[in-house]
């Protein structure tokens, strides 16, 4: 029953990566204009144009480019870049990631902080002036646009308090505070209302009561015996939602002008540059693809009615 567990799963994510990729290519190839035209200008030279339509194989049939597109794929090169062949596509993703993987990390650690206490205060105090407080700054997070709330933490940590640096000083630890803020501020919200709704629920339990009954301290009861049951769905939205924070870093790359792969994607759209689109959309696929499978198998370990469904 495991194996068939595990093979349902990684059969699912394969079809799932599979069709991201198919999706993406049809998609970059059916924006209209000419993408050499994009990329050299109108103007350029026709013999320039010509080699970078061969370097681009967009002299070829779809489904020759597609094939050559899972060939680069399997080789791990993910193609080459254009005009320059000495760079490939998978170098240029491997010196963003790092960067964007940092910030997603520092991102989840953000809202892991702020939402477990908002949480566990609000069930704790169910429809009391806590909850109240606490459900209206899930709320809040929620409801800030990124693009508003990224330029006002500029506005007053940076340019106005001068506690931490901004756009022009990313390095280290210090520049990952506000880009991190802003980027797990939504995801806080999230997880800080599944907290309150699942510790609600564990806490009317026949064995929280039971624990109660035999007088352990309430902190007891709530850290030990309750939280630690509540906290398995909240775990595995956070761990599904790690994945769409690579995804979701780019608005955020862009406002604090940090590389990564969001800002790589995003330059590689204006410019049509194929290889490297697909090349991004196919990383940031199989990493949300992986987490999901990841936290799908630590679940279903984790409960074995998951495995038999």
């Amino acid at each position: 029953m495991r194996g068939s567990f595990l093979g349902r799963r990684l059969l699912s994510s394969l079809s799932a990566i599979f069709g991201v990729s198919v999706l993406v290519f049809l998609l970059v190839h059916l924006i209209p204009g000419d993408p050499i035209d994009n990329l050299l200008g109108e103007r350029a030279d026709p013999t320039d144009k010509a080699e970078m339509r061969r370097c681009m194989d967009l002299d070829q049939t779809l489904p020759v480019q597609f094939g050559r597109f899972l060939v680069n794929v399997a080789d791990g090169t993910l193609g080459h870049t254009c005009p320059d062949r000495r760079r490939t596509v998978a170098s240029l993703i491997g010196e963003a990631l790092p960067s964007t993987m940092a910030l997603a990390t520092s991102a989840m650690v953000v809202a892991l902080i702020l939402a477990l206490p908002l949480g566990i205060i609000a069930a704790l105090r169910p429809r009391s002036a806590l909850d109240a407080t606490a459900t209206a700054i899930s709320l809040a997070g929620i409801s800030m646009p990124a693009m508003w709330l990224g330029p006002l933490l500029l506005a007053i940590f940076y340019v106005g308090l001068q506690w931490l640096p901004g756009p022009a000083d990313q390095a280290g630890l210090a520049g990952l505070v506000l880009p991190s803020f802003m980027l797990g501020t939504h995801l806080m919200a999230m997880l800080a209302r599944m907290t309150r709704s699942s510790l609600l629920e564990v806490l009317g339990e026949d064995y929280v009561r039971t624990a109660r009954a035999k007088g352990l301290s309430p902190t007891r009861v709530v850290l030990r015996h309750a939280l630690r049951n509540a906290l398995v769905p909240v775990i595995t939205v956070a761990g599904i939602q790690f994945g769409s924070l690579l995804a979701g870093a780019v608005v955020t790359e862009k406002v604090f002008a940090r590389p990564g792969i969001g800002t790589l994607l995003l330059e590689a759209i204006s410019r049509r540059d194929y290889r490297v689109v697909q090349g991004c959309t196919l990383v940031i696929a199989v990493s949300y693809v992986t987490v999901n499978l990841l936290v799908d198998l630590a679940y279903g370990l984790a409960d074995p009615r998951i495995r038999v469904q």
